[in-house]
């Protein structure tokens, strides 16, 4: 038997490539490709028959899956009503963020409603962790906690307590015996994630791995390890807030793009139920260059306050700050309004920033950021009891957006009396706001500041 050739594995992407290549011709990454030894030579013969799987048809009914609530609503509500058997979540965020914090609270939430729960740490020792849980007041709750990182002696223990919920702190700490790589690499984390997920569904045991993050936000390690799990999680925040958001980017069982919000206290993390008041400063002064968006998150409508900042430049190359915000659509609203509206930010340096460590990624939010910068530009308040949503075409017309409604209503709650949006929206039942409609981002310009 010849020796099986090595393998070259991409770690942003998990392509696999014959030989070793500064760039991934699948992802396009640069320095990302590294050697391992594959995990399988695969089936010696294909000869050999299998056996006939069973099929049925599309209309085979299924019960909605039974799901267990912990009681914290933030996090039921991102999970899509709460904690289904058998099904595997990845939660990933930045070090320090409060992932861990997150999990022990959420585990002694579920452990203390009748679930058996296990906690196996392998970043930090069993002391660390109950330090924490007594800081936490989470010293009584029934939970089974270890600290192990061979991934043999933890499913060995997992199988032999049959838990209902088992978390793993952190995914790319484990190490499997059989294969011939450090932790933490591509071929260790790929594994004992394929492990883990299917012991999970073989066992009926909710599985919940923590995933570490690149520089970039993503987690850390091979892409198939997001596809094989039902759930993935990201925990959000900026350092200089005590706002964490837990966010759905994938979920088999729920709604994606969902958020849970998050305040970091002495005590942990505390709930918040009402984000949109959370997200606007106040709002009793007017102040030139901000703007109330009303935007939607997962299926929770959200109120942010977008703020603009306009001043000359002494560069040659004015800057564009943006914080929350990508900073791409900057540039095109920047240029639909000079191109469209003849409105100039040549030798202006503009900073752009969603209030309170938001980050939104809605196009509705384009209409908010015009008007917050035209607002800094002419030092013109917009007036204080007015949001606004829309999506801007690069011919400067204004698209409607979905659930019209619901950012009227939840407007409407927090003492808002009137509304900018895009003709043809679907307004739906009166919701006591004044709502004007705009065909195009000439006509706001005109009507708001006098000029277009």
């Amino acid at each position: 038997m010849s020796k099986s050739a090595p393998a070259f594995t991409c770690t942003a992407c998990g392509a696999v490539h014959r030989k070793w290549a500064g760039k991934c011709d699948a992802c396009g990454a640069w320095n990302s490709i590294v050697e391992e030894a594959p995990l399988s030579t695969g089936p010696k013969s294909l000869g050999a028959k299998g056996k006939t799987i069973s099929l049925t048809d599309l209309a085979t009914e299924e019960a909605p899956p039974p799901r267990a609530a912990s009681g914290m609503d933030e996090l039921d509500r991102v999970l899509g009503g709460g904690l289904v058997p058998a099904s595997a979540i990845l939660v990933g965020g930045d070090p320090g963020i409060g992932k861990s914090t997150l999990l022990l609270q959420a585990t002694a939430s579920f452990a203390r409603r009748g679930l058996k729960c296990l906690y196996i740490s392998g970043e930090e020792a069993s002391a660390q962790v109950r330090m924490r849980a007594q800081r936490l007041g989470l010293s009584d709750a029934p939970v089974a906690l270890g600290a192990e990182t061979a991934l043999r002696d933890i499913l060995t223990t997992l199988d032999a307590e049959r838990p209902h919920l088992a978390v793993i702190d952190s995914i790319q700490t484990m190490w499997l015996d059989t294969v011939e790589a450090a932790p933490g690499s591509v071929s260790q984390v790929r594994a004992a994630a394929h492990e883990l997920v299917t012991f999970a569904k073989r066992r009926g045991v909710a599985i919940i791995l923590v995933g570490h993050v690149t520089k970039e936000g993503q987690i850390a390690g091979p892409r198939v390890v997001e596809h094989m799990v039902d759930t993935v999680l990201y925990f959000e925040g900026e350092r200089g807030h005590q706002f964490r958001i837990l966010r759905a980017v994938k979920n088999r069982f729920g709604p994606a793009d969902e958020i849970g919000v998050f305040e970091m206290t002495g005590d942990g993390l505390a709930q918040v139920t009402n984000p949109s008041a959370l997200f606007l400063s106040d709002r009793g002064q007017t102040t030139p260059g901000s703007a109330v968006f009303a935007g939607i998150e997962g299926t929770r409508p959200v109120l942010t306050e977008i703020q603009a900042l306009v001043a000359p430049s002494n560069l040659g190359t004015p800057r564009r700050t943006v914080v929350g915000l990508d900073s791409g659509r900057l540039s095109t609203i920047l240029a639909v309004l000079e191109a469209r509206c003849g409105i100039p930010f040549a030798g202006l340096d503009v900073f752009l920033n969603v209030a309170g460590g938001m980050r939104v990624s809605e196009p509705a939010a384009d209409l908010a950021v015009a008007a917050a910068l035209l607002s800094a530009r002419e030092d013109v308040a917009l007036p204080p009891d007015m949001v606004l949503f829309g999506e801007i075409s690069l011919s400067g017309a204004l698209r409607p957006v979905g659930q019209t409604e619901n950012r009227l209503k939840e407007a409407s709650k927090l003492g808002f009396s009137q509304a900018i949006a895009p003709d043809r929206s679907k307004i739906g039942v009166e919701t006591g706001m004044r709502v004007r409609q705009m065909p195009d981002l000439t006509a706001f310009v005109g009507e708001m500041f006098g000029a277009g």
